[in-house]
């Protein structure tokens, strides 16, 4: 069966590349808006497994992987800021906060129509920041695509004073513990 991911996003393809498993990728058409009353949690784990389910019938034999992020302090949620003066307040909001970022990933057997999700969280305490670190910080490393603002594996690590969690891949956006562990139950051999 072949294996696809359905996103794409460069993060999580370098992330499945670790695997070293041949993949195709796939863009899935899914609106992320949250519904009324839905967690965040509950909103990552929807959107993980309707990405999934946006690209099976291009892929009808396949296992196909979809995966969301939803990071949240209390009621407020962070998306992706897409512009950098909206990095910038996303950071000055989460300045000296711990916030939780909930990683959902979806397995979904085209063959079987077996779809496996998992929530898998990832809490987050960033320092205490200035608003020039925060300006310089947003000019070089331009994090206007991932949730959050923080790019952890790279200079964003300097933004944060703790992270707490089961799978450090989970924050980047692709748990790939739990992954391994979902592909093993559809018969794939790792390593």
């Amino acid at each position: 069966m072949k294996l696809v991911l359905a996103s794409t996003s460069a993060y999580r393809r370098t992330l499945l590349e670790r695997l070293t498993i041949p993949f195709a990728v796939a863009r899935p058409d899914t609106d992320e808006t949250p519904l009324p009353g839905e967690t965040p949690a509950a909103t990552a784990e929807r959107l993980a497994a309707e990405k999934a389910r946006a690209v099976a019938r291009d892929w009808p034999d396949a296992l196909i992987i979809g995966s969301d992020q939803v990071a949240h302090m209390g009621n407020e949620v962070f998306g992706k800021p897409g512009t950098e003066a909206r990095a910038v307040e996303q950071l000055q909001r989460m300045s000296g906060q711990t916030v939780i970022f909930h990683t959902a990933l979806a397995l979904l057997n085209t063959r079987s129509g077996h779809i496996q999700v998992e929530g898998v969280p990832t809490s987050v305490r960033f320092r205490t920041l200035g608003d020039d670190e925060i300006r310089r910080y947003v000019a070089k490393e331009r994090p206007l695509d991932c949730a959050g603002s923080a790019k952890s594996e790279g200079l964003g690590i300097a933004l944060l004073d703790a992270l707490s969690g089961d799978d450090p891949t989970a924050l980047i956006g692709l748990p790939l513990i739990a992954l391994c562990r979902m592909l093993r139950a559809e018969g794939v051999e790792l390593p």
